[in-house]
Parts: C-alpha cells; sequence; structure tokens
C-alpha cells in the first residue's frame, strides 16, 4: 500500500513537472496585439496549468504555474524578475477560480463560470497589482521613476493591462473550453485513477 501511495505522489509530481515544460514552450509562443503595447503578449501557457487544477487540485494548477516561472527564469538568465512574479500572479489569478469551481460543481458550466471569473479577478487583479506594486518596483528596477507617476501608471493600467488581460483571459477561454469538452472523458479518468 506504501509504495503504491509514494508511486503515485512520484507520477503526479512527473505530470506537474511535464505539465510545467508544456507550459513553459507554450509561453515562448507569444504574440503582440496589434492595439495594445508591444510588450503584453498573449500565450497559451495557462492551458496546462489549467489541466493539472482540474485533474488534480487547484493547488496543482499554482505548482505548473510556479515550475513554468522558475524554469523561464533559469532558461532567460533572469532579466527581468518582477515580470516574472507578474506572470505568475496573474496566472494564479486566473486558474485557482476555473479549478475551484470546477472541483465544486464538476461540469462544463462550471469551466465556463470558472474562466468568466478568472478573466475578470485576472484583469482587476492586475490592474489594481500593477497600480500600487509592480509598475512602481519595476519602474525602480529599470531606473525610471517617471513611470511610478500617477498619470503613467493609470495610463498603463487603462490602456494597457486591463485590456490585455480581459482579452487574454477571452482567447484562453475560448480555446479552452472545446480543448476540456474533448478532453472531459479523460481528464475524468485520470482523476479516477489518481484517487485510487
Amino acid at each position: 500500500m506504501q509504495t503504491n501511495v509514494q508511486s503515485s505522489k512520484l507520477l503526479k509530481l512527473v505530470i506537474l513537472a511535464l505539465l510545467g515544460t508544456i507550459s513553459l514552450v507554450l509561453f515562448f509562443l507569444n504574440f503582440p496585439l496589434p492595439f495594445l503595447p508591444p510588450y503584453l503578449k498573449i500565450d497559451f501557457s495557462e492551458v496546462p496549468a489549467l489541466i493539472a487544477g482540474l485533474i488534480f487540485t487547484p493547488m496543482a494548477g499554482v505548482i505548473v504555474e510556479a515550475i513554468k516561472n522558475l524554469l523561464y527564469l533559469v532558461v532567460s538568465g533572469a532579466g527581468d524578475p518582477i515580470g516574472v512574479v507578474a506572470n505568475f500572479l496573474a496566472g494564479v489569478m486566473f486558474i485557482l477560480p476555473v479549478a475551484l469551481l470546477y472541483h465544486r460543481y464538476k461540469g462544463t458550466k462550471s469551466i465556463i463560470s470558472g474562466l468568466v471569473s478568472g478573466t475578470i479577478i485576472m484583469a482587476l487583479g492586475m490592474s489594481v497589482l500593477n497600480y500600487y506594486v509592480i509598475l512602481p518596483a519595476y519602474s525602480w528596477f529599470i531606473g525610471a521613476p517617471e513611470m511610478a507617476g500617477t498619470t503613467a501608471k493609470w495610463v498603463a493600467v487603462s490602456a494597457g493591462v486591463l485590456p490585455f488581460n480581459l482579452i487574454k483571459g477571452i482567447i484562453v477561454g475560448l480555446l479552452f473550453i472545446p480543448l476540456f469538452i474533448k478532453m472531459r472523458t479523460w481528464i475524468e479518468q485520470k482523476q479516477t485513477n489518481m484517487a485510487a
């Protein structure tokens, strides 16, 4: 029995590490939107974390986000730690509502309401965090105090951060819903196998 528990924990760790690595690859396959600042890029790296959050627990989704960002720090040589922290926080705000609602209610409706909630929480949460914490920290980090001014922060949030996170949540959600519908049986089988 003890061996089974250990092997299932090991299998879970391997799956989470694999999903974290896939997430990193997807993170590099990004694209900017023509009407937003070029440093805000859309990617689908939250999808593996969402899958982990559905198969295991909401915390597993957070772990996959953490693995992706830690791997990115290693691969990129930690040029911009503030951006990495911001990416992690945005991912967590997006994933947790989806995973929590799914584990509570199951089914496609809970995924859709989770994606809507996650998009709104991520968009509003990242706007507040950018205004009060991330932009001031970033302006200090790169030595550009003018970026921390009230007007500069307001413009960056209202014309960049807020619309970007809303659009990103919608795009990722539109991709994830059909993916979940296709993978639903597989996800439920994996949940049963992991619980056994």
